[in-house]
């Protein structure tokens, strides 16, 4: 049975191959002509959705989509949903902004949050979150992981997801919890469907 994923990049393609690959699910690409939906959510959850939908919509396959980003606690939850778009430029030139605008604050408490939408094979709509908490340093941390990792400080870990072995980061991470949540809820839902004798 084939998924779509409401993207066409490439470590999400096999982070979810790995992880649904033993329920017998194949994930493909998003098609290169496929339009860009606007997220224009106001939570991860709908923007997730909007992107499931779209996918679905286009390719006629069940999809899966995500939406993620990192929640500030002193910001108000800021960058949030607009963590890709927190201003113009690289990954770089977003964590110096962000360290700008907590250079005098003292509450460093922050979450990565990662919400995956999926269209199931009936057009039902599933949805899961997953989360991380940490603390946001004065200063990047590790050539690793990409966005805001090097500034998410991990205190069990000691380090950032900048300096996490990819294994590591990928069980702790925001995402990683969110894929077993829905690698579950796919379980549940594929067996329930087996037993009901329904087609799937």
């Amino acid at each position: 049975m084939q998924f779509v994923l409401a993207s066409r990049n490439q470590k999400k393609l096999a982070e979810l191959a790995t992880v649904l690959g033993e329920l017998g699910i194949e994930i493909v690409p998003l098609p290169a002509d496929a339009p860009e939906p606007v997220e224009d959510g106001a939570t991860f959850e709908e923007n997730a959705q909007i992107k499931a939908r779209s996918a679905a919509a286009f390719t006629g396959l069940p999809a899966i989509a995500d939406d993620s980003g990192l929640c500030v606690d002193a910001l108000g939850g800021a960058p949030g949903i607009y963590s890709a778009r927190y201003c113009a430029g690289t990954d770089a030139d977003r964590n110096a902004r962000l360290l700008r605008e907590m250079a005098d604050v003292d509450d460093r408490a922050c979450r990565f949050v990662c919400a995956v939408a999926c269209v199931l094979p009936g057009g039902e709509l599933c949805t899961v979150r997953g989360e991380c908490a940490g603390e946001l340093l004065r200063e990047c941390r590790g050539a690793g992981g990409f966005g805001y990792d090097p500034l998410f400080y991990v205190p069990d870990y000691g380090c950032t997801f900048g300096e996490l072995p990819p294994a590591d980061k990928n069980r702790i991470s925001h995402r990683g919890r969110a894929l077993r949540a829905l690698r579950q809820a796919l379980r549940d839902h594929l067996t329930s469907t087996t037993q009901t004798g329904e087609m799937i």
